[in-house]
């Protein structure tokens, strides 16, 4: 014996959506089991953004400075150390030059204690960091844009001078002069990799490396290897009067 089933085909189509607000009610809301299970995890994770990584001698911050701020090169100096770790592991090859942006730093670094949760108010954030390969054309992009949007952008490894006219010369990369058929390795922010913050450059990139490390990540490890923060004086930018 078989069964055979049969149905009529028929077209539905969609004439109305309906939806409410479901509140939790006050006693879910104060329910002190709920308080009682979360609370263990609360005190470990305030207990890990607590804990104390480095000292700062100054408070370092963006808010001072034309070209360069001693919290962006802070940033930027400590970037290129531990990211060429990883990159001439995986590489065999050095980066030349960091490049962040201003708008990526959120908050000061306070003199004192240096903490977890200074890290994360800094960077709060979840960019990773990129090794661009540019040629030095791309370079001299980079040293322009610099000058065109007057913001004090994170560099490490690149200097140059800005003349009375406003235009750029003296462009070295670590203290080389810069030459535009050499390929350049450059880490950088996810973010800014893919064109951001108007940093169209990257995308003529030759080549490109996601060293699955973010930028926050860098910064932790590195103040966990250290005592006291060095403020950083070097002259990267040099204007002309």
């Amino acid at each position: 014996m078989s069964l055979v089933f049969t149905s009529c085909s028929k077209n539905y189509n969609v004439t109305k959506i309906e939806g409410k607000q479901i509140n939790i009610s006050d006693k879910a809301a104060s329910n002190q089991d709920i308080e009682n299970y979360i609370a263990p995890f609360r005190k470990n994770i305030e207990k890990d953004l607590d804990s104390v990584l480095a000292y700062a001698p100054e408070t370092l911050d963006k808010s001072k400075g034309e070209w360069q701020t001693t919290i962006g090169d802070f940033l930027a100096n400590l970037t290129l150390q531990k990211a060429n770790v990883v990159f001439l592991k995986r590489e065999k090859k050095n980066i030349d030059i960091c490049l962040l942006n201003d708008g990526g730093i959120r908050a000061i670094l306070p003199k004192g204690n240096v903490t977890t949760r200074t890290a994360f108010e800094i960077m709060p954030f979840e960019n990773t960091a990129i090794v661009i390969a540019l040629k030095g054309e791309q370079i001299e992009e980079i040293a322009n844009h610099i000058v065109t949007v007057k913001k004090p952008h994170p560099i490490a490894g690149l200097t140059f001078t800005i003349d009375k006219d406003n235009k750029v010369k003296n462009i070295k990369v670590k203290n080389e002069v810069l030459q535009l058929n050499r390929i350049y390795y450059v880490v950088t922010s996810d973010y800014l990799s893919n064109g951001g913050d108007n940093m169209d450059f990257f995308k003529k990139g030759v080549q490109s490396f996601d060293l699955n490390y973010k930028l926050r990540n860098i910064l932790i490890d590195y103040l966990k290897d250290i005592d006291t923060i060095a403020v950083p004086s070097e002259i990267k930018i040099a204007k002309e009067n």
